[in-house]
């Protein structure tokens, strides 16, 4: 009996150091997202499609978006850069993690400006081993208030 309860502790550590091993870095995951940031900035469609799921959901402020949403929206942005910092990945399992970051935005929507400091959340896939975006949200900083006095 203490056998097989050792051989199951063994198996269940190394099915945990499995599981660690496979799951990406956040340096990997942070030169997706710029990949990703990147080919939306320089309105490189395909290059997009390749890092984010033609399934993708994203969440704004202004509604929701679907993959056709995102590609008319790109098309509409003049963004002149991108600095993405405070990347953190947490992951959910061998296949799948939450990425969570700010960008710093300099360009316009529509001729209006959206510069800015946004707060990033994405959700990624390992789908026939690449990883693609799955979900994606953000929202502009508020400044912060003003002391009460």
């Amino acid at each position: 009996m203490r056998k097989y309860i050792s051989y199951t502790i063994l198996a269940f550590f190394c099915a945990i150091a499995v599981s660690i091993a496979a799951a990406p870095t956040d340096d990997a995951m942070t030169e997706k997202e710029k990949a990703a940031w990147q080919a939306f900035k320089d309105k490189k469609s395909d290059d997009f499609k390749k890092l984010v799921s033609a399934n993708v959901v994203a969440v704004y402020a202004e509604g929701m978006s679907d993959m056709q949403k995102e590609l008319a929206d790109m098309q509409k942005w003049d963004m002149k850069s991108f600095a993405i910092s405070d990347y953190k990945v947490t992951p959910i399992g061998p296949n799948l993690v939450i990425s969570t970051y700010k960008v710093k935005v300099e360009g316009t929507y529509e001729g209006k400006d959206m510069s800015g400091t946004y707060n990033d959340g994405s959700v990624w896939k390992k789908q026939k081993g690449e990883w693609q975006a799955v979900f994606h949200t953000n929202m502009k900083e508020a400044p912060a208030p003003a002391p009460a006095g």
